[in-house]
């Protein structure tokens, strides 16, 4: 891995940290999202590392709770979803596959609750949350449709940056 590769995976892995932090006064409506799918049509499995500064910097800022296994497993999930569809550049198909990811992800985050306790402590969960994941859902879709193209655009533009130095 090169020099400059790592300083871009650092900086997005950044600028996931302060977009969420910036944001996190609004219930479940974020950017992560979309930029890990935009980051994986960009930059390809060198995404995994900027998932995971992001992670590791969001554990060290908030502590390293059963919330933090959730993450390491669920933004992966979206990683390894927008590689099978790396072909597809339509801001529609990636704006309802991110709505349909906000909607699931308190279902994804209840995966280590059922080894816990069971079906019943995983329902509880899930279904405790489940308006929060509808606004996920709907936030996801809106931000995706509308920011995708110019975002798209930008981190092709640092790309062909990163690309083309020396």
């Amino acid at each position: 891995m090169k020099i400059k590769d790592i300083v871009i995976i650092g900086m997005m892995g950044a600028v996931l940290f302060v977009i969420q932090m910036a944001l996190g006064f609004l219930p479940n409506i974020e950017l992560v999202s979309l930029i890990i799918i935009l980051s994986t049509l960009i930059f390809g499995w060198r995404t995994l590392y900027i998932i995971y500064v992001f992670v590791l910097l969001e554990g060290i800022r908030y502590g390293f709770g059963l919330w933090f296994i959730n993450y390491l497993y669920i933004w992966t999930i979206l990683f390894i979803i927008t590689m099978l569809f790396q072909k597809n550049r339509s801001s529609y198909f990636w704006a309802v596959i991110s709505g349909f990811y906000g909607l699931s992800f308190g279902a994804l985050c209840t995966i280590p609750y059922f080894f816990i306790g069971g079906v019943p402590m995983a329902l509880a969960s899930w279904t405790s949350g489940i308006y929060f994941d509808i606004i996920h859902g709907v936030a996801n879709y809106i931000v995706t449709l509308v920011l995708f193209k110019p975002l798209h655009k930008l981190l092709e533009m640092l790309n062909r940056i990163r690309s083309n130095s020396t």
